[in-house]
């Protein structure tokens, strides 16, 4: 009969982790991306979208500030996945109330922290001029 001790059983719970899938190592990932004109939008809006996911906690921390819209924001979004230039859904609400220098933090699903990892998605802030969007961020991964 083999004695099982912390020098035979820590290899062989290390093995069967990496057999089995691995460890999910948790971290953090920093995003950002700046302002720009959406669509055929006539506005030229400034401003920024900064973002911290925390994946051991889910966690979307943002903070977005704005100028030179047409009007108030009445709604925001995360949008994905999407590269520069092309459009998506909805991926991840932002509540309100929309004034320059909100911040937040939102739950995100696993699928969702994919997405933005990958550097897919976009900060979208709708007007009433602009519906479906007058002010995009794309959200790339920074260091």
């Amino acid at each position: 009969m083999m004695r099982l001790t912390k020098m035979t059983v820590l290899p062989l719970a290390a093995a069967a982790m990496l057999a089995f899938g691995g460890v999910a190592m948790a971290k953090t990932i920093n995003l950002s991306g700046n302002f720009g004109t959406e669509g055929k939008g006539v506005s030229v809006p400034s401003g920024m979208a900064e973002a911290t996911l925390d994946t051991s906690t889910d966690m979307l921390k943002y903070s977005i500030t704005f100028a030179g819209l047409t009007g108030p924001v009445l709604a925001a979004h995360f949008h994905g996945p999407a590269s520069a230039g092309e459009s998506a859904k909805v991926l991840i609400p932002i509540p309100g109330p929309y004034v320059n220098g909100m911040t937040g933090t939102v739950k995100v699903t696993k699928a969702q922290e994919k997405i933005l990892e990958a550097g897919k998605t976009y900060v979208n802030l709708h007007t009433k001029a602009a519906p479906m969007g007058e002010a995009r961020a794309q959200m790339l991964v920074t260091k």
